[in-house]
């Protein structure tokens, strides 16, 4: 959180973020004394034959910016070094509601990533969001105490059964 929006009356925007440079922005707006929210994900990525796990976000070339509204100097985050504008209609920047943010923010953990809220259950269909078997659809078999997801996947002509943590999934 920016010190400057600690405990007074906030509004946020949605600030369009140049390529490849969400960080370098949050940086800057954080300089400044605005608090960011950029909600994250993890994502698997096949690269040179191998799979990586890494973080995007959620909104890609976007990030959230909260402005206090009784100074309202949101201007100053059009010219913040790796933000290319604020979303606008019009002349103004649109706001965005803060039930909105609040609810992004309960769905993320205490470090930004996104948490999915589903519970799987045996017999539903899944896919893998990360992993080896990125996009591959599968069915649960079950699911232990452990938070471990076992899916039986069509491999080869035959059925795998693979373990999977619950975050891996996404019911289809």
């Amino acid at each position: 959180m920016g010190p400057n929006n600690i405990g007074m009356q906030v509004q946020w925007f949605l600030a369009q973020v140049k390529p490849n440079s969400a960080s370098i922005a949050q940086r800057n707006l954080l300089r400044q004394g605005f608090e960011t929210f950029l909600p994250l994900e993890e994502a698997t990525q096949a690269r040179n034959g191998s799979f990586v796990t890494t973080h995007r976000p959620v909104f890609p070339g976007y990030i959230f910016v909260a402005v206090n509204a009784a100074q309202g100097a949101w201007r100053a985050i059009n010219s913040t070094q790796g933000i290319t504008r604020l979303v606008s209609f019009g002349h103004d920047p649109a706001t965005v509601p803060p039930d909105l943010i609040k609810a992004l923010k309960a769905r993320c953990g205490a470090s930004g990533y996104l948490v999915s809220e589903s519970e799987i259950s045996s017999g539903d269909a899944v896919s893998f969001t990360t992993g080896p078997f990125v996009d591959f659809v599968g069915e649960v078999e079950e699911t232990d105490s452990k938070r471990r997801v076992w899916v039986l996947l069509e491999l080869l002509g035959g059925q795998a059964r693979v373990a999977a943590k619950e975050g891996q999934l996404r019911t289809i």
